[in-house]
């Protein structure tokens, strides 16, 4: 009987989407085909401490969200000589070590998406899903996504980026750059943040600073986005040859949230609707498809990502908003129910994202990374 690939379920963590983290990960356990894979939950605490948590208890707890123990065995992850990993207990636990195959990683937010957490996993030797460090890190910054995809030819809205320490230094400057570069209303938004968390939409001027305080609260690099009237287009990509995009979705935010917040994602279950397929004509879905094709291309991203834009109302143009490259796998998460109405089910995507995780880490057993025989 061939041997089950051990797979490390990583979730968690210590950003400000610890919660939906956990939401997504429960899904992830409960969907992963069990013929194939023997699943591994480690979980790291808001405190940053790695721990391995029993599946039995957490498969009794039957929660939407997954449990954290306290008194869960501590871990840290190291390579072995065979090319694969092991979750080592720290001193003192009792379990003993847990070699895995591939890590799943199921965390948003800063030091998980932006290719911290990438970087560990590069150093342990392990295969994982998802982009590596570069197009993780540069996903992740909506300032940095934004010049490459200009670079590239996406379309773009206007906006400015501003660092908090010069904002910091003379707010009133910051502010009158706005003012002068932009229109309102605008939108502000943490550079390094998902799930729409410290987002604001500003409508009257006076309202700019406190929008822009709060939004440093979350990260130290701030976007003030042109506000048009637009739609929200959303489209996934899976790697492959050539790369699988879906069909694309449509996010309607209930009209008392204005926009699609934090609140309308995860806490109001009338937060927004969502239309999918999108209501576009054939050649729209045809452009947008072929839009998220390019920017998963320009970003260098691998495995999988979700691509989302505006399209505006009045002038039918599309503009590149961001890119997730670790996008949410709740049971109402868009990435994972495009690809299901492009005839890729959640289970099988799964399967498949562990597949292309193993093979690009096979293929990079193939480099030469002893350079004595070149001196």
């Amino acid at each position: 009987m061939k041997e089950k690939i051990r797979v490390a379920v990583l979730y968690g963590g210590k950003s400000g989407e610890h919660e939906v983290s956990l939401q997504s990960a429960a899904s992830v356990i409960q969907h992963l085909d069990r013929d194939r894979f023997d699943v591994v939950p480690v979980s790291i605490d808001k405190q940053g401490k790695w721990q391995w948590n029993d599946l039995r208890l957490i498969e009794e707890a039957k929660g939407r969200a997954l449990p954290i123990f306290g008194d869960a065995p501590e871990m840290r992850l190291s390579p072995q000589a065979d090319g694969r990993a092991a979750l080592l207990p720290v001193i003192g636990s009792a379990t003993s070590p847990r070699p895995i195959d591939v890590v799943f990683p199921v965390m948003h937010g800063p030091l998980y998406e932006d290719g911290a957490v990438q970087g560990v996993l590069e150093l342990a030797g392990v295969a994982y899903v998802g982009s590596g460090v570069l197009s993780s890190a540069i996903g992740m910054d909506k300032d940095i996504a934004k010049r490459l995809a200009l670079f590239a030819g996406l379309p773009v809205l206007p906006y400015l980026a501003l660092a908090k320490r010069d904002y910091e230094r003379d707010p009133a400057r910051w502010t009158q750059a706005v003012r002068e570069k932009l229109t309102l209303p605008v939108f502000v938004k943490p550079c390094n943040m998902g799930s729409s968390v410290g987002v604001h939409k500003v409508k009257q001027w006076d309202a700019l600073d406190a929008a822009l305080r709060d939004a440093f609260l979350y990260d130290v690099k701030v976007l003030v986005e042109q506000g048009i009237d637009v739609r929200e287009i959303e489209v996934a990509v899976l790697e492959g040859e050539p790369l699988f995009v879906s069909v694309a979705s449509e996010i309607n935010a209930n009209p008392k949230h204005e926009f699609y917040s934090y609140e309308a994602k995860y806490l109001d279950q009338d937060g927004a609707t969502v239309d999918l397929p999108a209501k576009l004509d054939a050649a729209q879905m045809e452009r947008v498809r072929q839009l998220a094709n390019d920017a998963f291309v320009a970003l260098e991203c691998s495995g999988l990502a979700r691509v989302d834009f505006f399209l505006d109302r009045q002038g039918g143009d599309f503009y590149f908003n961001e890119i997730n490259t670790l996008p949410g796998f709740t049971s109402i998460s868009m990435y994972p129910k495009m690809m299901e109405a492009s005839g890729l089910p959640y289970r099988d995507l799964l399967s498949r994202l562990i597949e292309l995780a193993l093979e690009k880490q096979a293929g990079k057993h193939g480099l030469k990374t002893d350079y004595q025989d070149e001196l």
